[in-house]
């Protein structure tokens, strides 16, 4: 799977099946904000009991780059939070509670099967 874009489509994928065997339920994927002057991208956006849960995926391939995690940054963190409110913005609906979680993906060096952590709660 050499191309990044498809890498990532499949690193989502793994994912959303990940939060949904956990008892989340996706509303969105891949949300972009309409009319609006802002960039980017909900990767994931999911109810958890009634918290909403903005997800950040990463997917890489091998250790290198310090991992798919290390691209979750303040700066990024940021970014997340204007869309997030954005989104609820445009929601039907109104949460209590909104969190932010970040799924990293990695296929280790040598091959074999896909590695996934899900860290929760992102900004504490």
């Amino acid at each position: 799977m050499a191309n990044p874009a498809r890498l990532g489509r499949y690193g989502e994928q793994l994912a959303v099946r990940h939060l949904q065997r956990s008892g989340f339920v996706v509303l969105a994927r891949n949300w972009r904000p309409a009319g609006v002057d802002l960039r980017g991208e909900l990767d994931i956006v999911a109810d958890e009991a009634g918290v909403l849960v903005v997800c950040e995926v990463k997917t890489r391939r091998g250790e290198q780059t310090g991992g798919p995690l290390a691209g979750v940054t303040p700066r990024k963190y940021g970014q997340l939070r204007r869309l997030a409110a954005s989104y609820l913005a445009s929601a039907d609906r109104h949460w209590e509670q909104v969190r932010f979680d970040a799924v990293g993906v990695w296929w280790p060096d040598g091959g074999g099967r896909a590695q996934l952590v899900h860290l929760r709660d992102i900004t504490s």
